[in-house]
């Protein structure tokens, strides 16, 4: 399964290691940033694990972290189109294709 990001996805989530970065540490940005990867890990030998949220996209939450994963799946093709803080406006992103 190939995955790629979308380039606002890229830049949702270069976001949020922003602010682990500099409100808990280094540390803890790279805790943030290896929850992303294992649930990546994850749905490129699941990727229907997610819920789906319409529109084709599905929804997998990080487990220790806030925040989600909006993803489409197409064959053998997986793409994060949103990383979304869960507190945020539910239709954050929801344009991106």
């Amino acid at each position: 399964m190939r995955i790629t990001l979308h380039r606002l996805a890229a830049q949702d989530l270069e976001e949020a290691l922003d602010f682990y970065r500099h409100e808990a540490g280094q540390g803890i940005a790279r805790r943030f940033l290896d929850a992303v990867e294992q649930q990546l890990h994850l749905l490129s030998q699941q990727p229907l694990l997610g819920t789906p949220s319409g529109e084709g996209r599905r929804c997998q939450p990080l487990r220790t972290f806030p925040y989600s994963l909006i993803y489409r799946v197409d064959g053998e093709h997986l793409r994060v189109l949103v990383v979304r803080h869960q507190h945020r406006d539910p239709a954050f992103g929801a344009a991106r294709q």
